[in-house]
């Protein structure tokens, strides 16, 4: 039986999940991406329309504004994209792109903010990826959500450099350790 999470208001309990998340996942976010990716999840929490978005033009339209509509836009593009690809990492298959398309889209739009005002987007931009991987830590404490399946995995791992993915697919072979394959080379 699951235990139930009782924390004090709802940004305690996303802290709590968060926290237990980190510790699945075997990361340490520092406290600044550990609140934003908090606070995020409480700002998307009541958007159900989160996966009816054609992200691509929202980002377009973004770098086209200006001022604080364009960082609004740029922001939630980023937020989502980092939302899609760690919780909800089975709709860049309905879309028929891979989860790295959402991670490229999500970085390049964090960075985006970054290079016009600057400050903390530099940062969400570099650690897009670890995030992502606190969100797929969440998906898999409850047991009941689908985990992805070892070629999405693979493929996730291979394009991002995902450490949930690379210890999914450790513990279901035993084949060793993995190693990328350089396009460069030739067989």
């Amino acid at each position: 039986m699951n235990n139930i999470v009782t924390e004090p208001t709802t940004t305690a309990q996303w802290q709590s999940l968060v926290s237990d998340a980190e510790i699945a996942a075997s990361l340490q976010l520092d406290e600044t991406l550990e609140s934003y990716l908090v606070f995020t999840l409480m700002r998307f929490t009541q958007r159900p329309e989160l996966t009816n978005s054609i992200i691509a033009l929202e980002f377009l339209d973004g770098i086209q504004n200006q001022g604080q509509q364009q960082h609004e836009q740029l922001r939630d593009v980023g937020d989502k994209c980092l939302l899609l690809s760690g919780l909800f990492p089975h709709t860049a298959k309905r879309r028929l792109v891979s989860l790295g398309y959402f991670v490229n889209l999500g970085r390049s739009a964090y960075q985006q903010l970054h290079d016009k005002i600057h400050g903390f987007y530099g940062q969400l931009a570099a650690d897009f990826v670890p995030m992502m991987d606190v969100l797929h830590a969440i998906r898999e404490i409850n047991q009941q959500s689908h985990q992805l399946d070892l070629l999405d995995s693979f493929e996730l791992w291979d394009e991002t450099g995902s450490q949930q993915a690379l210890n999914r697919i450790s513990k279901a072979s035993n084949t060793g350790q993995l190693f990328k394959h350089d396009s460069e080379t030739r067989h």
